[in-house]
């Protein structure tokens, strides 16, 4: 067993390389990717290499991925946005039309870009259907909406 895995090293990086792309998913730092991209360099090497070459190249293109890759990669990708926010709180600002009546101290629905949200308002005044409302708070799956002022 072991003189099999000596000898394919290659698909021990693989594994690596596709765990490191599996806990990326989570994380979205682009930091756990670099260790998978170092992973990928040394399974391309280790046909030709001894282990200790492979550890090295590991070393070098993961190193050279954080430094030099990663914040080209994060600038891109996140256009410089210090305070990332998650897909639900992205809503907040956004702009939408009241779908179900909201009462006065209850709860409405309102459309806001194609999908429709259990809603409640910040005054005390009902808003009718087809009123402009501006998203000022999420609560899990319940936002909060103004009235937008024309």
């Amino acid at each position: 067993m072991i003189e099999y895995l000596s000898a394919n090293l290659w698909q021990m990086w693989a594994v690596l390389a596709v765990l490191g792309l599996l806990l990326e998913l989570s994380s979205g730092d682009f930091f756990i990717m670099c260790f998978a991209i170092g992973a990928c360099g040394a399974a391309l090497v280790s046909p030709f290499v001894g282990f200790y070459w492979q550890l090295a190249v590991f070393a070098v293109v993961t190193a050279f991925s954080i430094f030099q890759v990663r914040p080209f990669a994060l600038r891109y990708l996140h256009r410089g946005e210090e305070n990332r926010v998650s897909n639900a709180d992205a809503i907040i600002g956004q702009t939408g039309r009241v779908s179900q009546t909201i009462p006065a101290g209850g709860f409405g629905r309102v459309a806001l870009s194609g999908d429709d949200w259990k809603a409640v308002a910040t005054d005390a005044e009902e808003l009718p259907v087809g009123t402009a409302v501006r998203v000022v708070g999420r609560e899990s799956i319940i936002i909060t909406v103004e009235r937008l002022t024309n």
